[in-house]
């Protein structure tokens, strides 16, 4: 299943991300679990976690050094809001 385009990325406290996608849909994804090692950890940094953006395309996110969560798992891992 394709998952829809991505029509804004914001980040939240306790390393959550809200994420509004074009059906209308408004998901919180939880990026604690994935900011583990040297490369991901660098997520924990509150300052840098909030860099996040959209990819051109709008199919997925991405931090500045290259990290990102592929489009799949934000959109079935995350939970929908009202």
């Amino acid at each position: 299943m394709l998952q829809p385009k991505l029509v804004k990325v914001e980040p939240l406290k306790s390393m959550k991300l809200r994420l509004v996608y074009e059906t209308g849909e408004v998901k919180l994804f939880d990026v604690t679990p994935y900011a583990k090692g040297s490369w991901f950890g660098e997520l924990k940094d509150a300052d840098y976690f909030r860099t996040v953006h959209l990819l051109p395309d709008r199919s997925g996110i991405e931090w500045g050094n290259g990290q990102d969560i592929a489009p799949h798992e934000l959109y079935e891992c995350s939970v929908l809001t009202v």
